[in-house]
């Protein structure tokens, strides 16, 4: 090779080089000084449901941790797409999270076309909490068990609705495998959210929802719904008199959410690792602790790498649950 063409290949690797540290530096630079403002935590229902509450608990630990204002941002809207799009198109940088949500699963299986892929736009931090569903009535409602609510839904069809926070949500594939499983054809009415779906519950203007007790536990204990069921193979630590769905004699009919947080995909590790230490140190607080298991809610905080392919299995799981309630994609 002549020396020309070996001082030209010298300078063109030169450059390259230059190109990919100059690419890089503000990336590791950032991860190292993560957070230097505050951080947007886009929750894609509307306030009062269990993700806002989920959110709005860790919210004070997670800001004390990473030396951050943790900011909520309620994004509400067609099925939780609307918040969820916003996350996947911001930039990678740790400053703009989702709580992503059980609920989220089921969307493959009900829309033929997504603005943004679930797997591929995303990059998991941790699976936080997981509850069960509690099958709650408004006191209204003259049924004191499970099977007494099915012979009321089947005497009078047309009056008895279930709510939920919108179509796929969990709650409304609960209801749906309830109506499967005893034959009956309860209505349901969709909601933008669990918290305006809570609202019109303690109204009397919808009768039954599945709900997670972190959004009405207090409602329970206060007198303002009466819970029938535990959609869940145990019964719940916070009402262990309340039989479970099986137990009620309505076997197969068990739901439940989990709540995680997720980035924008190429979210540098460093910041997804710090995310993840400052929520793995939160949830591991005596107060934090006892402030979820009071509500029934199981703390996992598992690791990003155990969150990712629990997603996939959920979407799998969740999309065939969507076919045999008989919901069709949009």
């Amino acid at each position: 090779m002549k020396p020309e063409c070996r001082d030209g290949l010298r300078y063109v690797l030169r450059r390259l080089c230059c190109w990919l540290l100059a690419g890089l530096l503000p990336v590791i630079a950032g991860a190292a000084g993560y957070p230097e403002k505050p951080i947007r935590l886009i929750v894609a229902a509307a306030p009062g449901g269990s993700a806002d509450a989920m959110a709005r608990t860790i919210q004070p630990y997670l800001a004390n941790l990473l030396g951050q204002s943790i900011v909520i941002d309620n994004r509400a809207g067609a099925s939780g797409i609307i918040g969820i799009d916003l996350v996947a198109k911001a930039p990678p940088d740790g400053y703009t999270l989702l709580v992503n949500t059980s609920t989220h699963t089921t969307l493959p299986g009900l829309k033929a076309k997504l603005p943004f892929d679930l797997v591929k736009d995303f990059t998991p931090v941790s699976l936080v909490v997981s509850q069960a569903n509690l099958l709650v009535v408004h006191p209204s409602v003259p049924a004191q068990s499970v099977r007494e609510l099915v012979a009321l839904a089947r005497a009078r069809s047309s009056s008895i609705n279930f709510a939920s926070g919108g179509v796929g949500t969990s709650p409304h594939l609960a209801g749906e495998l309830l109506n499967l499983v005893a034959g009956v054809k309860m209505a349901h009415v969709p909601y933008k959210g669990a918290g305006p779906a809570l609202v019109d519950l303690l109204g009397a203007h919808v009768q039954i929802m599945f709900v997670g007790p972190l959004a009405i536990a207090q409602h329970i204990k206060a007198g303002r719904l009466r819970v029938l069921a535990v959609s869940n193979s145990r019964r719940s630590s916070v009402f262990p008199e309340v039989p479970t769905m099986a137990e009620a004699g309505f076997r197969g009919v068990e739901s439940g959410t989990w709540y995680g947080i997720a980035a924008p995909s190429k979210t540098p590790k460093a910041t997804v690792d710090r995310l993840y230490a400052a929520i793995k140190q939160g949830v591991s607080t005596p107060e934090l602790r006892s402030r979820f298991e009071l509500q029934g809610v199981e703390i996992v905080a598992s690791s990003p790498a155990e969150f990712a392919p629990y997603i996939l299995e959920q979407i799998a799981k969740l999309t065939k649950l969507v076919r045999a309630a008989g919901l069709r994609p949009e």
